[in-house]
């Protein structure tokens, strides 16, 4: 069986992306293997096209001049001997450590030389596989997520896998409130939970312990405002799940809006939640493109002094003649 068959059953066997360096673990020996094939067919493809013979007699003997060689260096050949052997007695013990650290530092750079070449050989036949995959008459591909190789089906299949997926038994899905936030924090990341809620208009905490649960999203560290919120952000998991390589691949506000249209209007059961959910939809659609054209105009830390100026203006104590108003 062909390296390339190997790689090809082990990307369709594996339920996660399978990473490059996990391929290098599996193929080390026969990646090497099969690059000294290439060289040694390489090797004989070049001799036969420049037609080399092997030459016969090449090297010329002159017994008479070697023998009256040796017979003049004999007797000067045991001083040179002794002497020799005494510098290499002598340099042996200094130079025992610097051999044993240079020997140590040549290994590991063989070893990383190695596993250089063999990740090369790997992405060289991962990406005869793509190729190939794209150019003929298959319903499937091998595509690059969340930095592993994975098969899937093209994009031009969607339609008839939808289908498909459909007349099964519907699997546990994500709520509408659920998917509105997790489009928050994918378009805003890293996002606080304040904004998420701002944006969506209703408070999202349970949402979040939803999403944080099933590792769709993860915290960020803190953002350096008034009161040091959580940030929030996707996981690989997120990746993996929508079948993205990274969140540059997200579709633009325009396509998203169109999706979830389509969605709702596929799951419309009839009842009149149907219409609040579309109007629900295209409200958040609305703010968060709003969000996204002003977030580049917009300096850090403005949004919470903004928030505490509204929450100033709001209180009783602020507005005046608020407390006669109150007794009145």
């Amino acid at each position: 069986m062909s390296l390339k068959a190997k790689l090809e059953a082990v990307i369709y066997a594996a339920e996660e992306p399978v990473t490059l360096a996990q391929l290098a673990l599996l193929f080390t020996e026969e990646a090497l293997s099969w690059k000294a094939e290439q060289e040694a067919a390489a090797l004989e493809a070049a001799k036969d096209e420049a037609g080399e013979q092997q030459p016969v007699n090449a090297e010329l003997e002159y017994p008479q001049a070697e023998a009256h060689t040796d017979g003049e260096s004999g007797a000067d050949g045991g001083s040179e001997a002794g002497s020799a052997e005494a510098v290499s007695e002598s340099s042996t013990g200094e130079a025992g450590a610097e051999d044993t650290a240079t020997a140590e530092a040549a290994e590991k750079k063989l070893a990383r030389q190695r596993d250089r070449e063999v990740r090369g050989i790997l992405k060289q036949h991962l990406d005869e596989l793509i190729a190939s995959y794209a150019c003929d008459d298959r319903g499937i591909e091998i595509r690059e997520i969340a930095g592993g190789y994975r098969m899937a089906t093209k994009p031009e299949c969607h339609d008839v896998v939808r289908a498909f997926v459909k007349s099964l038994k519907p699997a546990l899905k994500l709520s509408l409130p659920a998917l509105e936030t997790l489009a928050v924090v994918a378009y805003k990341q890293p996002v606080t939970a304040p904004e998420v809620n701002e944006i969506r208009g209703v408070d999202s905490s349970g949402v979040f312990g939803s999403l944080l649960a099933r590792k769709l999203i993860a915290t960020a560290g803190r953002k350096q405002v008034i009161g040091r919120p959580i940030l929030y952000k996707t996981t690989r998991e997120f990746l993996m799940r929508f079948g993205l390589k990274d969140v540059s691949e997200l579709p633009s506000m325009e396509e998203f809006e169109k999706m979830a249209a389509i969605e709702l209007d596929d799951t419309e059961s009839g009842d009149s939640s149907s219409a609040a959910e579309v109007e629900t939809a295209n409200e958040v659609s609305a703010e968060l493109s709003l969000e996204l054209d002003n977030e580049a105009s917009q300096e850090p830390g403005d949004e919470a002094v903004a928030m505490t100026a509204q929450n100033d203006t709001t209180s009783p104590d602020s507005v005046p003649g608020g407390t006669e108003r109150a007794k009145d």
